[in-house]
């Protein structure tokens, strides 16, 4: 059972390392603002309208939270059992959909424009999570989970490899940059030097990778930056330090939460929560309180750090 700590500083935000206090407010508490749903993707702030969307994959619908009142409302259903979130550097809203198996934006008029849904004449598999550079090129993990059976979407053949794509913000043509098994969160450092990317299919342990950003198009250097071990590592974003605040979980208390890596690869801090977690994003009006997608429910920690742009 949810309780909201009481007393500060709240014990489920642990400082693993003496460099993670300054990200700690003290007199911040995780929040809980939303809770009833399935299974809780994809988060985005939405900073001119003031409110979060994100995705309740199963029960086919985007929700929204709107920070003035609290309200919690539908956004749009059915959604296409849509996954990943983010917005275009024009502030629209990009989304991954594993029932339609394509990559779509939402117009100001809203109006939805398809950006991609094949890869040389072959469906994609599920995309899954998404990502805007400041170029306006797109950057999306299309592995099979939202394929393989009727809850997250239609059951399916995967007919295309397990792929991370760019689609080119000028021609919008569609190229592989990475192919891993079961590529699944992705964020770029807060220079876009640095391609960060969970392999959620990785053996023994899942892994999140690291590449070298070529002039940007292009992937190099993958290396091993995470091994997980027991954990779960899901969707992240990076601060404006360079720290990645991941997703984890493993359906244990020990596990469960969000866990917080420097720029270095080393854990420095973690946030303790009932549920596992999914995805994150920051928003707020200084992109300082992060919102947190896990399983059935939305948490919310102000905490002393800004989101890099572009999450």
């Amino acid at each position: 059972m949810w309780q909201a700590a009481t007393r500060y500083p709240d014990p489920a935000i642990e400082v693993l390392d003496p460099s993670f206090a300054q990200y700690r407010i003290f007199s911040a508490a995780v929040e809980r603002l939303a809770t009833g749903f399935r299974w809780c993707e994809g988060p985005v702030w939405v900073g001119d309208g003031r409110y979060l969307l994100w995705s309740d994959i199963p029960n086919d619908r985007i929700m929204k939270w709107e920070e003035e009142t609290g309200a919690v409302s539908e956004f749009r259903k059915p959604s296409g059992f849509a996954n990943g979130n983010t917005r275009d550097r024009q502030g629209r809203l990009v989304t991954c959909e594993h029932g339609g198996r394509r990559v779509v934006r939402t117009d100001y008029d809203g109006g939805i424009t398809v950006l991609a849904d094949s890869y040389k004449g072959k469906p994609l598999n599920s995309p899954n999570d998404v990502v805007v550079k400041s170029d306006g090129s797109v950057w999306f993990t299309d592995p099979p989970f939202g394929i393989l059976g009727n809850y997250e979407g239609h059951k399916a053949t995967p007919e295309s490899p397990q792929n991370v794509y760019r689609i080119d913000p000028v021609s919008g043509a569609l190229s592989v940059v990475a192919e891993v098994r079961g590529p699944n969160g992705l964020a770029f450092s807060p220079d876009e030097k640095t391609l960060y990317l969970v392999e959620s299919r990785a053996a023994p342990n899942r892994l999140i990778l690291a590449y070298d950003v070529e002039g940007g198009k292009t992937l190099t250097n993958q290396r091993v930056f995470i091994d997980a071990g027991p954990g779960t590592p899901d969707g992240f974003r990076l601060d404006i330090d360079g720290n990645l605040w991941c997703g984890w979980g493993m359906g244990s208390d020990e596990l469960d939460g969000v866990v917080i890596y420097n720029p270095a690869g080393k854990l420095i801090g973690r946030i303790r929560l009932p549920e596992r977690c999914a995805n994150l994003c920051f928003g707020g009006r200084k992109r300082g309180r992060l919102f947190m997608a896990a399983s059935q429910s939305i948490y919310a920690l102000y905490v002393n750090t800004q989101g890099a742009p572009g999450g």
